[in-house]
């Protein structure tokens, strides 16, 4: 393995956060930052470095790497890791560039793989904190403020979602006390401070579930005091009141304040005043899934981004099925589907069913909408039919690929609001799901549990439901210690060596920061996760 080193600028200070990988050799310099000065002669200075942000939610770091496209390829890897969804490759096999995730493979601290999920998150740390760092809130203009405020609400969502995803908590194959001897249960991630010197930025430990919980707080906070200043969020790629709201309302969930977690996603969902997605949205085959107009907040990509012009590096490409150019669907045959068991859980009734292709004989085949006819007969049982391409065209893909897909919907607030409500009183969170699924999805629903484990099981499940494809139902199955079983008599995961089985969360969920990473932050020598590769074997029916 060769090194990658990059530094970057983070914060105030102009520190170096050096991150060591393996697999290339690279140096990348430390990005400059606009000055107080520049800002203040440029509007335009201080805009093109806001809107580097949802950027880089399109940006390749590796551009001979098919995985990588984005920040929804992490949506998608989070996907693969838990048991709602599925991959099926071609029979070629030259499309297997998610197959480590999805079996377990190739993990640890000395792959690739731990090395392109952690350079990728804290290179757009970088981009975001730029912003931060030029932007002066006491001689900021009222347009600047509230830029400010969406970098703040993009910078806790990173540090959220890094948290969550290298945090290491219990699961039934790996300990806490890794191979050196030392116990990381409950460790995070470093924070990169404002103002820290270059020592403190290399003797920088991995911070406790609390020291980040007070962080992305103080973040939010922030958020909170200037955003409301924003006028424009370009299409709701820019973060408004309503999202640093609701990403309290998933800090606390995380956090398990409950009181506090249902408040801010009422918060979310009167601020946002957005309705959920009708039926109609849902299915509809030009805009379903694709545009940003029902969302609180989404990524949206261009027929010039970096991503479409990849032709087959991008969002459509890998979660569409209804599409001839890309990877998934008729043209890579790399079917993005959902797990035959959990679809088979879904009511008739509810309409996010006919989200999927049913299987032959089912009362909801002749219901399924598809973008064209012939779609009925190429793509296997339960593909995928949420996210149409832009503008309903399969073919080219500087339209099909220039479309958006969701961050954050106010969905998600009505599934915490009730989810946080049954930790609390599990008769209140089985009201609040069932006035919701009755009023938006399906009007023949009901909530059967009756204690607390099982109706907040049953608000999970639902959420998983609205959310498939989404990459949020892996911080959930984390979070709540779920298992995960994808091998069983009758499974659609095609692939054999991906029908794994857990008791309780995965070990895999507990993510591996790249070994090289150690020689520019001593306070991370042995203190990784363990490595949680191929400690699962795959189910064989008997």
């Amino acid at each position: 393995m060769k090194n990658i080193k990059i530094l970057s600028s983070l914060a105030l200070a102009t520190l170096s956060l050096t991150m060591l990988t393996g697999c290339i050799d690279e140096t990348e310099p430390a990005s400059g930052i606009a000055t107080e000065k520049q800002v203040g002669e440029s509007s335009s200075a201080t805009e093109a470095l806001v809107m580097a942000m949802p950027a880089y939610c399109h940006t390749r770091s590796w551009t001979d790497r098919h995985s990588n496209w984005g920040y929804g390829s992490f949506m998608h890897i989070r996907d693969l890791q838990t048991g709602d969804a599925v991959m099926e490759y071609s029979p070629s096999g030259y499309d297997n560039h998610f197959y480590c995730w999805s079996r377990n493979k190739y993990l640890g601290q000395d792959y690739f793989f731990a090395q392109y999920q952690w350079i990728y998150h804290w290179r757009f740390m970088q981009a975001v904190n730029n912003v931060i760092a030029a932007i002066n809130p006491e001689s900021a203009t009222t347009e600047q403020l509230g830029w400010l405020g969406s970098a703040y609400a993009y910078r806790a969502m990173l540090y959220l979602d890094l948290a969550r995803m290298y945090e290491f908590l219990p699961n039934d194959v790996t300990s806490s006390v890794n191979e050196d001897g030392n116990d990381v249960a409950g460790l995070t991630v470093p924070i990169v401070r404002a103002g820290m010197s270059e020592a403190e930025a290399r003797n920088n430990p991995r911070v406790s579930h609390a020291d980040m919980v007070q962080f992305i707080e103080e973040d939010l906070n922030a958020a909170e005091e200037y955003v409301g200043n924003l006028t424009d969020t370009k299409g709701k790629i820019l973060p408004d009141l309503a999202c640093a709201y609701g990403l309290k309302a998933r800090l606390y969930l995380w956090d398990g304040q409950y009181a506090k977690a249902q408040e801010y996603a009422r918060k979310a969902i009167d601020a946002s005043q957005l309705k959920p997605m009708t039926k109609e949205q849902c299915l509809n085959t030009t805009t379903g899934f694709n545009v940003t107009d029902p969302w609180m907040w989404g990524a949206t990509q261009t027929s010039t981004t970096s991503t479409v012009t990849s032709g087959i590096c991008n969002w459509t490409s890998w979660c569409s099925n209804e599409q001839q150019y890309g990877y998934a669907g008729p043209g890579g045959k790399v079917y993005w589907k959902i797990d035959k068991k959990f679809y088979e859980r879904i009511n008739d009734t509810d309409f996010r069913k006919l989200m999927f292709k049913a299987p032959a004989g089912s009362p909801l085949e002749d219901q399924v909408v598809y973008l064209n006819a012939t779609y009925k007969t190429l793509l296997p049982e339960y593909s995928s039919l949420k996210f149409r391409p832009g503008n309903a065209n399969e073919e080219d893909y500087t339209v099909g690929s220039a479309c958006s897909y969701p961050i954050m919907r106010v969905e998600e607030m009505y599934f915490i609001e009730a989810e946080a409500a049954a930790h609390q009183n599990p008769a209140q969170g089985k009201q609040l799901i069932e006035s919701f699924m009755k009023e938006n999805r399906d009007p023949q629903y009901a909530c059967n549990g009756t204690t607390t484990d099982a109706v907040v099981e049953e608000i999970v499940f639902q959420k998983r439901v609205e959310l498939w494809g989404e990459g949020q139902s892996f911080f959930d199955i984390k979070r709540l210690n779920y298992s995960v079983t994808r091998g069983y008599s009758g499974t659609n995961v095609t692939d054999e060596l991906a029908r794994l089985n857990t008791n309780g969360r995965p070990a895999w969920m507990n993510w591996v920061i790249v070994q090289l990473e150690s020689e520019s932050n001593e306070a991370l020598v042995g203190m990784n996760n363990p490595d949680p590769s191929d400690k699962y074997t795959p189910w064989v029916e008997q």
